[in-house]
């Protein structure tokens, strides 16, 4: 990082302002959004317009579009990203409240340090460690049990179950981004993976029937609207902000979004969404929360140092 290059504080806080608060809000449009849309084809056309923009600007200022072999690459991380990790989060919004969907999606850094630990042999089991990865099992454990619900309304099994099948799948994703010949360009890259995605999504909303029987003239214009915030605010605006933050400030810093987004998520889905806060929801919250906190700030010594301390939760 250049000193003598940095731009003034005001730019700095702005650019996290965005990314905390833009992808903490995230997880409510998209729950306003499915239950106007189908999710699969909601979750589509957000990241094929988001890509498809993306990928436009980015040639219009120069970067060269991807090799064969880049998309072929960028192809199979939309699978595992965008089809597998946001398909199921978008079908779990139907069933589980925004704020406990961003609750669980942080459990991200626990399944990447449980594949280090015993599948990529680049981490070792620690005491810290192994305390972390309790506490956090032990609070989705908590969001999930049915017979300690602590006077709230037990969450859906079923999308509970997609929601850590999504944080499984982009733990391995973050591992496959340093496997495979993806482009140098991050936003090209991200731009590539959110097209292909997109396409992915809509073509699997059309096997399972989500085209039939949906009219778009019945959607009402709050649902529009919150896949246009999702387009421009979510995959557009708030990625720029964090790969510009990149440039300027450490990735543990830039890292922070991973413990606010699901802070700001339940707070939004309370006040705005009218979901529930009970004790249950802040306890679970709160054990995962300082587990990914052990888990991200514990030093590393493989490769995958960066990736375990700033994967958390859809952006």
């Amino acid at each position: 990082m250049d000193s003598t290059t940095r731009p003034p504080s005001w730019k700095i806080l702005l650019a996290f302002a965005i990314i905390y608060l833009v992808w903490g809000s995230t997880f409510l449009a998209i729950r306003i959004g499915v239950h106007e849309v189908p999710p699969l084809l909601l979750a589509g056309l957000r990241f094929l317009a988001a890509g498809g923009i993306l990928y436009g600007w980015m040639r219009v200022t120069g970067t060269p579009s991807p090799s064969w072999r880049q998309w072929a690459a960028a192809s199979l991380l939309g699978t595992v990203v965008f089809v597998l990790d946001y398909g199921c989060v978008f079908w779990a919004e139907l069933r589980v409240p925004s704020g406990i969907t961003a609750v669980i999606l942080a459990t991200i850094p626990v399944f990447m340090t449980l594949l280090e630990i015993i599948f990529l042999r680049t981490q070792r089991l620690t005491l810290r460690l192994g305390i972390a990865l309790a506490v956090g099992i032990l609070g989705v454990g908590l969001l999930m049990n049915r017979s300690l619900s602590l006077g709230e309304v037990p969450i859906d099994r079923m999308g509970a179950a997609a929601l850590l099948l999504g944080a499984f799948s982009w733990s391995v994703a973050a591992i496959l981004t340093h496997r495979i010949p993806l482009p140098a360009s991050k936003p090209m890259s991200a731009a590539a993976q959110m097209l292909t995605g997109g396409v992915q999504l809509l073509i699997l909303a059309a096997l399972t029937g989500e085209f039939s029987g949906f009219r778009p003239q019945a959607v009402s214009w709050t649902a529009w609207f919150s896949l246009i915030y999702l387009i421009t605010a979510g995959s557009i605006v708030a990625f720029t902000a964090y790969v510009w933050l990149l440039h300027y400030e450490s990735p543990t810093r830039v890292g922070t979004y991973a413990y606010v987004n699901p802070v700001v998520a339940v707070i939004l889905g309370y006040f705005v969404g009218g979901e529930g806060l009970g004790r249950r929801t802040v306890l679970g919250t709160l054990l995962i929360l300082a587990s990914v906190i052990a888990i991200t700030t514990t030093p590393k010594k493989s490769e995958f140092k960066e990736h375990a301390r700033l994967a958390a939760g859809v952006e």
